[in-house]
């Protein structure tokens, strides 16, 4: 109850009798009380989908940089052939790249990994991805993933908003209005970071955009505090904690009645999701209740250190506790052939890092029975080119014209691979598929129909998939 909107009825029924005056006032608080509590419900309350879902979770593993998909999955035995050779002109004229032209180096690069045929599926992994071939019969692949921007934060914001514009809702964020969570004492979309530095566009790549900032993502700390200023600051008692934070509630009801802004509907339950978490968020990353069997499956040696694989261990905590979305953002997939990123030195140290928690993650869900009902997504936001880049190491280029990523669970065909490449891996020989179609696929598995999924802003009905023809794909789901 409004503690504010209470109090003052009672001091206005002390200083009236019960006539119609009386009545007349009793009913229009009533009505004030109600508005003040419609309006500042939880955003975050489960919602209906549109349909009959597949899935009820994401965990979205994000290599960010773009890994090469034919030093990892496109297996290319034409391009070993003609290593080093130009590449016919009819494959790059009109193309543009972002660091070489058709005067910088067009030259085919073939490589020198290993690739071998998995599973019953015959899906083809190379040599640096051991755990991954492993459970190939749980993957669906698509080969044929197609983006629109070749630089790092427009392509990262493409992938994570539909747009290259800042100010765009994330994915994410998007489920979370769409469908709430079912978790009340953590946020409904989280962010998980591993690597030596942040991915490219920040912030903005788990932002809520035009929707309330109820829905934008939460990063949580792997050393200290989960976030920042949670714990409850040395003196204060439990009581007088809870004394401010309903003070301050009731001021907030008051300005919400006021002016009917949602902004500080937000502000209502960040306070009380902020008291929540200051029990659950510790819980959450406490991992030393996990079995060493677990720890080992991970492969996670120090479970207080700052990894891929602790944060792919957390991810599955997280959607256990009923969180919607999970982000994982790994750095330093940016191989061009520099100094400190090369395809001969630091890739098979970043597959390393990736390659044995991600494949336990999938086993984990799937041990659990919590795979059927969450979507697990590898891939990052754009493929390397098949050409070489001049550097002074070996590298490939950005490329948006095919690049792989794979997808488990949540109804996704396992034991799939979809979509074939041209001869040297530059682009679809069959079943393109955009990013949008891929978001509207998520989004079908998770019971929402991309067209009706939108948000009314400055006169526009803004969606996902944007305003031009997308598709759910239909051969990769059961």
């Amino acid at each position: 109850m409004n503690d504010l909107l209470f109090q003052t009825r009672r001091h206005f029924f002390s200083q009236c009798s019960m006539g119609i005056g009386g009545l007349a006032l009793a009913s229009l608080l009533a009505d004030a009380q109600s508005h003040a509590a419609s309006i500042a419900q939880n955003p975050l309350a489960p919602k209906q989908p549109h349909f009959p879902p597949k899935a009820k979770n994401v965990i979205f593993l994000f290599m960010a940089g773009g890994p090469t998909q034919l030093e990892l999955f496109d297996y290319k035995p034409k391009l070993q052939e003609l290593n080093g050779q130009p590449i016919p002109q009819s494959y790059v004229e009109g193309k543009r790249f972002a660091f070489m032209n058709t005067s910088n180096g067009m030259n085919l690069l073939g490589n020198d990994r290993k690739f071998r045929q998995h599973g019953q599926s015959g899906a083809w992994v190379s040599d640096l991805l051991p755990y991954t071939a492993g459970i190939t019969d749980d993957l669906c692949f698509v080969k044929t993933c197609k983006t629109d921007l070749f630089n790092h934060a427009p392509a990262k914001l493409f992938m994570n908003t539909g747009s290259g514009q800042f100010g765009r809702p994330s994915m994410g964020s998007w489920l979370t209005y769409g469908l709430g969570s079912a978790c009340d004492d953590l946020p409904g979309f989280v962010v998980l970071q591993s690597g030596p530095r942040g991915p490219r566009g920040g912030a903005a790549l788990w932002s809520s955009g035009m929707l309330p900032s109820s829905y934008q993502g939460v990063p949580l700390r792997n050393q200290g505090e989960p976030i920042l200023s949670i714990t409850t600051p040395s003196g204060v008692s439990d009581a007088q904690q809870r004394q401010v934070i309903d003070t301050v509630r009731a001021l907030n009801l008051k300005q919400l009645v006021q002016t009917g802004d949602q902004e500080i509907a937000t502000r209502i339950n960040a306070y009380e999701m902020a008291y929540r978490m200051q029990t659950s968020a510790p819980d959450l990353m406490d991992t030393s209740g996990e079995s060493q069997a677990t720890l080992d499956l991970y492969g996670i040696k120090d479970p207080k250190e700052t990894t891929f694989a602790r944060n792919c261990l957390l991810a599955r905590r997280l959607v256990e506790r009923g969180v919607r979305f999970v982000q994982l953002y790994d750095t330093n997939w940016d191989h061009h052939g520099g100094i400190t990123e090369n395809l001969q030195k630091h890739l098979p140290g970043k597959a390393r890092d990736i390659d044995q928690p991600a494949a336990a993650l999938v086993r984990d869900l799937k041990a659990r029975g919590l795979l059927d009902d969450t979507i697990v997504i590898w891939g990052g936001e754009f493929g390397r080119t098949p050409m070489g880049e001049v550097r002074e190491f070996t590298g490939r280029n950005h490329h948006i014209d095919a690049f792989t990523m794979w997808f488990a669970g949540g109804g996704f065909k396992p034991g799939v691979t979809y979509g074939e490449t041209d001869e040297l891996g530059f682009g679809a020989a069959v079943n393109p598929v955009h990013v949008h179609d891929i978001h509207a696929t998520i989004l079908h598995q998770l019971g929402l129909n991309h067209e009706k999924l939108t948000f009314r802003s400055q006169g526009l009905d803004f969606r996902l998939t944007g305003v031009n023809p997308s598709h759910v794909v239909k051969e990769i789901i059961a």
